[in-house]
This record gives C-alpha cells, structure tokens and sequence, in this order.
C-alpha cells in the first residue's frame, strides 16, 4: 500500500557540500596525477580550473559596469549615499591597518627570513614594479571601458571600470528623466548577467576540482620547505585575521560571527580555490545581499569596490611578512621607522595595485618604497600560489565583512535575512515532493 497524502522534503546537495567533494576529490585526483607522472590528467586538471576562472572573469566587467550603473542611479532614494562611501572608506582602512598590525607582530616574533638559506627552484622576476603613481594609471581610464591588449590577449582595469561605471551612472541621475530608457536598459542587462553568472557559480564544484587538483599535481609541498616558516606565518596570519579579529569587530557591532561566516562561506571557499578576488566578485556580491541582509543599492558599490581595493590578504599580512622576510635573507636590519612605514604603505597602498598582480606588485612597491632589494620578490614566487589561496580568501572575507559593518551601523541591514536559518549557504529553498511511502 501507499499513502499518496504523505509528503517529503528532498534537500538539495547544499553547495557547500558541492564544494568540499569537489576538493577532496581534486586532492585525489592531483596526488595521483604526481605520483603517477599522468600527464594527462595534469593538463585536464589544469583546463577545467582554467576554463571555470576564465567564465568567472569574463563575466565581471558587464557585471560591474551594469550594477554601479544601476546603483547609482538607485542612490535617489538613499539620503545617506555619501556617508556610505564614507564609512566604507573608513572601515576599509581600520581593518587593513589591524591586519598589517597582525603581519608585522608574526614577522617580528618567528623571524621568517633567517631560516630560508634555500632558493626556491623555477622562481622568476620580469622586473615588474609598483609606484604611487600607479594608484592614478590605474584610476583615469585609459578608453572607455578600461581594455588593455597584451601578449596574453585583451584584458580590464577593474577599478579603471569602477570609475567608468561610476561618471556614468552619475551622468544617469543628472540626466532625470531623459535617461530613464538607458537605466530601464541596464536594469535588464543586469538581470540577465547575474543570471548567467549564477550558472557559471553553479559550475564551482567542478572548478574547485580542477583548480585544487592542479595544485597539487604541479606543486605538491615540495617548495614549502625552504620558506616553511614563511609560509606558515601567512596562513596564521590570515586565520588570525579572518577567525579572531573579524569576529571581534562583528561582536562590537552587535552581529553573530557564526551567522556571518555561515552566509559569506560559499565566497570565501570559491575565493581559496579560485584565487582570484576579482572572479568571486560575483558570487561574493550574492552572499553580502541574500544571506547578510545588506542592501543591494549598497552592495553593488560596496563589493566591487571592495574587490579592487579592500585586500586584507595580499596587501596587509603578506607585504610586511614577505617585507621581513627579504629583509633577513639579505641581512639588512629594520627599525620602527621602517614598520611605521610598512603599515602605511599598506593601508594607503593597496590601491596601487588595483588592475595588476596585487601581491606581486604590493611587495614590490613595499620593498621599494623601504629601499630593500627588489630581486627579493623573485625568491618568493615559486611559493606564490600556496600562499595566494589563503589570501584571497582573506580578501574577500574582508569584503564581505565591510558592507556588512556598515549597513548595520547605518541601519540599514536586513537583521532577518543575517539571522535566518542558512539550510543552503546560498539561501535556496528545500524541494517539495509528494512521495509515496509503502505500508
């Protein structure tokens, strides 16, 4: 017999669930690529990783351009736009400055650099350098959309493309009615571009796949020895700044800390494999409106911004630990003045990185700006990647944690939405089916 009556709810795979069997089983599958010497699942690795980040981030500029636009324009009906981007600011240069704080206290205490007496092998430098002045090339766009064309094909400037978006939705609200057509345009554009990014997040699991199962078929942890200390101090690092100081700064403002990594860990875990703060934007800009209950007239500014300015990862903690770091290799000593100045180029810094390699070019300008050897860059490439995963997940929680803070101080986050059951991360709702169930 059957009850037709009876009914059942049939969950989904949560996506975090997604996500972790796609990286246990990319660590599978990248150990047997190593031990094996199987070629050829190193290079099909390696091409699903490559082709998921490349979706990701080919659909960021429309999403960007379309979503400031649209944001700006929905800034008539907030009275306090101005002391947003205010707050923002602010908060963006607090936490930078508590997560320098935290990379220069590891730096002084472990001594990183003394123990690295080993080059690590297949570590490059092509000369690349950061100044003060790239913080303005990288803010004027060069064209209208920020498009550069290189050997690698043609490619943006993130925050060139901010600022595009930012003059024309400005322009927009000037213009009043008369440009009512062009926003009802953007307003589509933007719902058809977020649904497009939504099936390209839904890919994640098979991304995480190949992005973790490359690295480690291609670097296991064979250059993390010489750099062990080193390497250790970023991730600690990063985990201090991510599990004690973001819960603080939640606590002091009233918010869960629980229910805040609840709804922003689908991002950050797509951030560690991804390692790209630019790619997870997207998804990054879902989680801080569905699950953290910040408004999406604030977000669409907020995130972006964030994205190509707030990196609490690779522009605090990895610059004044890596910064040591060639400072004890080479043998040059560093006194307060040069901390002091560690921690301001830092927090005032990060934005001359905005549009190129945001680490990279960070400890460059660093160890430029302090006078240490630049070739000191060279010896910590080879380990980049390992590093790169728990950084830009710092990024973005730090992202995440921002608009978060300041809708709530401004009274304009949707407490409900923060402190709803999360079920699925990415808030979607259980299926219902009507079941027969046998006697």
């Amino acid at each position: 017999m059957s009850n037709p009556s009876a009914l059942r709810v049939v969950r989904r795979v949560p996506f975090w669930a997604q996500i972790v069997a796609g990286l246990v089983l990319g660590v599978l599958l990248g150990l047997l690529a190593r031990t094996t010497g199987t070629e050829w699942l190193t290079t099909t690795l390696a091409t699903i990783g490559d082709v998921f980040v490349g979706l990701l981030k080919a659909a960021v500029p429309p999403l960007v351009l379309t979503a400031i636009i649209v944001s700006i324009a929905n800034l008539r009906q907030v009275t306090n736009a101005a002391r947003l981007a205010t707050q923002t600011l602010l908060w963006f240069m607090v936490t930078s400055l508590v997560a320098v704080g935290v990379g220069l206290g590891l730096g002084i205490l472990t001594d990183p650099g003394k123990a690295a007496d080993v080059v690590p092998e297949g570590a490059s430098y092509d000369g690349g350098t950061g100044s003060w002045l790239d913080f303005l090339t990288g803010l004027v766009p060069a064209n209208f959309l920020g498009l550069s064309a290189g050997d690698g094909g043609v490619s943006f400037n993130v925050l060139q493309l901010v600022v595009v978006a930012l003059v024309v939705g400005a322009a927009a609200l000037k213009a009043g009615e008369a440009a009512e057509p062009f926003l009802g345009f953007m307003r589509s554009a933007l719902a058809v571009i977020q649904q497009v990014l939504w099936w390209i997040i839904k890919l994640a699991p098979l991304g995480t796949l190949g992005l973790i199962g490359t690295a480690v078929a291609t670097y296991g942890w064979d250059l993390v020895g010489p750099l062990a200390t080193f390497t250790i101090d970023v991730y600690v690092g990063c985990l201090i700044v991510m599990l004690v100081v973001y819960p603080v700064i939640l606590r002091l403002n009233g918010l869960s800390p629980v229910k805040f990594f609840t709804g922003a860990w689908p991002a950050i875990q797509l951030a560690f494999v991804s390692r790209s703060s630019v790619g997870t934007m997207p998804l990054t800009q879902r989680v801080t409106t569905r699950n953290l209950g910040v408004p999406e007239e604030y977000a669409s500014f907020a995130v972006p911004f964030g994205a190509t300015t707030k990196m609490d990862g690779c522009a605090a903690i990895y610059p004044a630990l890596a910064a040591i770091t060639v400072a004890q290799i080479f043998g040059i000593p560093l006194g307060i003045q040069d901390y002091l100045l560690i921690a301001f180029v830092s927090v005032i810094g990060s934005a001359a990185t905005a549009g190129l390699t945001g680490a990279v070019v960070m400890l460059t300008l660093t160890l430029s700006t302090l006078g240490l050897p630049v070739e000191g860059v060279a010896l910590l490439l080879a380990i980049d990647p390992i590093l790169d995963m728990i950084r830009t997940a710092t990024n973005v929680a730090g992202q995440a944690l921002v608009p978060t803070i300041v809708a709530k101080r401004e009274g304009l986050l949707d407490q409900a939405a923060y402190d709803a059951p999360r079920g699925d991360a990415l808030g979607e709702e259980p299926v219902v089916e009507r079941a027969e169930v046998a006697a």
